[in-house]
């Protein structure tokens, strides 16, 4: 269906779904890659410029709040997973029609969402950061800190929400335009309120929501100016029963799987919190580093999903298999290089977070050793979970996550990590390749069984043409 007029800028848009891939799927996922990591970078400098300024104690305190922040937020963010998957598949199929009504409620979506987080994490930060027994040195600060950030958490969800959408329709460098330039307020920001008005935690915190909220502006004016069916026009802005329908079928279980990994995570958080303040340092700094090989990899997750989508959606089911492989082979090499580099730099990248302490810096060194080594294993997983989402199945990698990564994770820290011989860092950490490793597993044996029912149903439908051609 064609109902709404549109002349796309060849800028801002990818054909997806014709010609070579593994070029397009590089070009796609390069911006994404670099978004991911200039906003590491900013995030990062949350975690230098306290540590250089403040002490080892506020990067604690400022690192124990991460496993907490993403459970919070993940579920939400799981929806607009599902807005961008269904975008894709709108573009593949050309509905236009479907887009503009899924653009139109996922932004009203994105905005009720963040105001229920605000609410939740301004009233609630403390008392949740008590029942993971964080430790008594840092809970003000990341009281203090969580509640702040919060603050920033509607815009946080506009531009996210937002930049799920130019990325449906394979505009991936305009989001990594609006986060640099919010980056570099927040790296500014981060430098005034520390160092010139002595506001520790606080003043991350605040440069934090502030640079968010310039973000967001810059992703919603970019929607309002296209000229296609992905076009936002503010007085169209309705939550549509249909569309809602669609963004949570893919979105919601996106959603609880990120918010289970959260609660895992929330788990181990708390392993390590048990060891006290300087091995959490050490583990926060190392946590940090660590993200950078992660995001890089999880480009490929967004491209595979998209990609996927706009062609399922024209029902190219052939090119999906091709798209995989790709994918695969990408996350590979990234987890292997960046990992083991990273590694074997992982003393002096953890001194610029840890200028103080030589003992946290040892932690960190231990914690990276078990999951930077092996981090290609969270990438295969990660771009299976992509590429199943794509074709509009998100239930099924959610239970298998579930199955893999969370009660993996669970079972390991309640029951083995519990024994005295094995109550140390190291096993605690083993957890993560080996969850890794039995999710990927499942997730391709549950690729399989999809395939084979898509390849059934083009076949039919190939046969049903012919039949009337």
């Amino acid at each position: 269906m064609h109902s709404l007029k549109h002349v796309h800028s060849p800028s801002y848009k990818m054909d997806m779904c014709h010609g070579p891939m593994l070029g397009k799927i590089i070009r796609y996922a390069l911006p994404v890659m670099l978004t991911g990591i200039l906003q590491l970078l900013f995030n990062a400098a949350d975690l230098v410029v306290v540590g250089q300024f403040c002490g080892s104690r506020s990067v604690a305190a400022v690192g124990a709040t991460g496993a907490l922040i993403g459970l919070m937020v993940n579920l939400f963010m799981g929806l607009s997973v599902g807005a961008g998957v269904n975008v894709a598949v709108n573009v593949g199929a050309n509905d236009d029609k479907a887009a503009h009504e899924t653009v139109h409620t996922a932004i009203p979506t994105a905005l009720i969402s963040g105001l229920l987080l605000s609410a939740i994490g301004i009233c609630f930060s403390r008392q949740f950061l008590k029942w993971m027994g964080t430790p008594e040195d840092v809970i003000d600060l990341s009281s203090l800190y969580m509640r702040i950030y919060f603050c920033g958490m509607t815009q946080s969800m506009l531009y996210n929400y937002g930049a799920a959408i130019l990325r449906a329709v394979g505009d991936t460098r305009r989001p990594l335009i609006f986060l640099t330039v919010a980056g570099v307020l927040n790296v500014l920001l981060n430098l005034l309120f520390v160092t010139a008005f002595k506001m520790d935690v606080a003043g991350v915190a605040l440069a934090t929501a502030i640079s968010q909220t310039l973000s967001a502006v810059l992703v919603l004016a970019a929607l309002v100016r296209r000229d296609d069916c992905c076009r936002l026009i503010p007085g169209k802005m309705l939550i549509r029963k249909k569309p809602l329908l669609r963004i949570i079928a893919v979105g919601l279980p996106a959603g609880i799987q990120g918010s289970l990994f959260g609660i895992s995570n929330v788990i181990i958080q708390s392993s390590v919190n048990s060891f006290g303040s300087v091995v959490l340092s050490g583990s926060s700094a190392a946590g940090n580093v660590e993200s950078f090989v992660y995001i890089s990899m999880n480009a490929f997750h967004h491209a595979g999903m998209n990609f996927v989508g706009q062609n399922d959606g024209a029902r190219l089911y052939k090119r999906i298999g091709r798209i995989r492989l790709i994918c695969l082979g990408c996350v590979t090499v990234i987890g292997i290089v960046m990992g083991w580099t990273i590694f074997f730099f992982a003393r002096p990248l953890l001194s610029i977070y840890l200028a103080d302490s030589p003992e946290a810096i040892e932690y960190g060194v231990i914690r990276m050793a078990y999951i930077c080594l092996p981090y290609c294993l969270n990438g295969l997983h990660d771009v299976m979970t992509g590429i199943i989402r794509g074709m509009g199945r998100s239930t099924g990698p959610m239970l298998i996550s579930v199955f893999g990564i969370c009660v993996t994770r669970i079972v390991w820290v309640s029951t083995i990590f519990r024994l005295p011989a094995f109550h140390n860092m190291q096993f605690l950490f083993m957890t993560y390749p080996i969850s890794w490793l039995i999710t990927f597993a499942l997730l391709t044996v549950c690729y399989e069984i999809i395939m084979r029912r898509l390849r059934r149903r083009g076949d039919e439908e190939l046969e049903t043409a012919a039949a009337f051609g």
